[in-house]
């Protein structure tokens, strides 16, 4: 039985882009094979709920595969050949045609020229086939778009011909960014970046965004803590007395600018104290004693 998209996202079939696009990453966030390494489960699912988000986040997939469910691939078949769905055919069951007017342009004209009419009508087809065709999307990793990487993408050319073509995927490329290649023979192709969600790190811009969890003490203290970025394992200096959720700009750890390759945008760390945990007996009375300060001093919150 087919898959019902709105149903693999859990949105309704008038959902918003936006709507769509938060119920994606919240799911692909659950599923992200990297935080549920070996479950075959998990995988599947990451693969249906890509797929369902590559056509309901593209409207010209999406109007498609409203109109004609699983079929809608072979929407533009269905539509030439009039069959279900509205077919060629308008009101009255007449069989309706488009013509493009500069062929009788070029029917009129020197008999002579009858060639450059030829080539002048495959042109115009040309442009308006390239028009008309919508963007292939693509999907990359946080760490592919850092670093760049290459996709081999099946295609389907004008003339029918199927094609394996390599896209390569420059670094620092931003989410819904489109690679432009134009292959022999006129083919114009539009490829739509779609970075996946990461389990650590959020993409702002060019910067990135991540959390740090600490026990409590050391971002009432400060000290130091390790933490590994994209571009590799760097210490942090927490401040003292820093509050939760307070961000810690560390410069250069951020994404490749693509107008500047060897620059990079930064990195935002939030603090995240985490409560201790297993206290032994001496720690909880150390607790108890600094609790009873703070309330002698008048500086505990009630």
């Amino acid at each position: 039985m087919a898959r019902d998209y709105y149903e693999t996202l859990g949105v309704p079939r008038g959902a918003s882009e936006d709507e769509v696009k938060r119920a994606f990453r919240k799911l692909a966030r659950e599923y992200h094979p990297d935080l549920n390494p070996g479950d075959r489960d998990a995988e599947r699912k990451f693969k249906e709920i890509n797929e369902a988000n590559e056509v309901l986040s593209d409207a010209d997939k999406r109007a498609k595969y409203d109109r004609y469910g699983e079929n809608w691939q072979q929407a533009d078949r269905i539509h030439h050949s009039g069959g279900s769905g509205g077919g060629n055919f308008g009101a009255g069951g007449y069989a309706r045609y488009d013509f493009d007017l500069t062929d009788f342009g070029d029917l009129l004209g020197d008999p002579d020229d009858l060639f450059a009419a030829s080539r002048r009508r495959a042109q115009s087809r040309a442009r308006r086939s390239r028009a008309r065709k919508p963007d292939i999307p693509v999907s990359v990793t946080l760490e592919e778009a850092f670093s760049g990487a290459k996709r081999q993408v099946t295609i389907t050319t004008d003339s029918g011909e199927r094609k394996r073509i390599e896209v390569a995927i420059p670094r620092g490329i931003d989410d819904g960014a489109r690679i432009h290649i134009a292959l022999p023979g006129g083919d114009d192709l539009f490829f739509k970046i779609q970075t996946l969600p990461h389990p650590r790190f959020t993409r702002e811009g060019d910067n990135l965004a991540a959390d740090l969890a600490l026990p409590f003490e050391d971002v009432a203290l400060g000290g130091e803590a390790e933490f590994r970025s994209l571009k590799g394992n760097i210490l942090v200096t927490i401040p003292p007395n820093s509050a939760a959720g307070r961000r810690i700009r560390i410069a250069g750890h951020g994404m490749p600018l693509r107008r500047a390759p060897d620059a990079y945008g930064d990195l935002y760390i939030a603090l995240k104290p985490e409560p201790p945990a297993n206290l032994s007996d001496d720690e909880r009375a150390l607790l108890e004693e600094f609790r009873r300060r703070r309330i002698n001093n008048g500086k505990r919150r009630e």
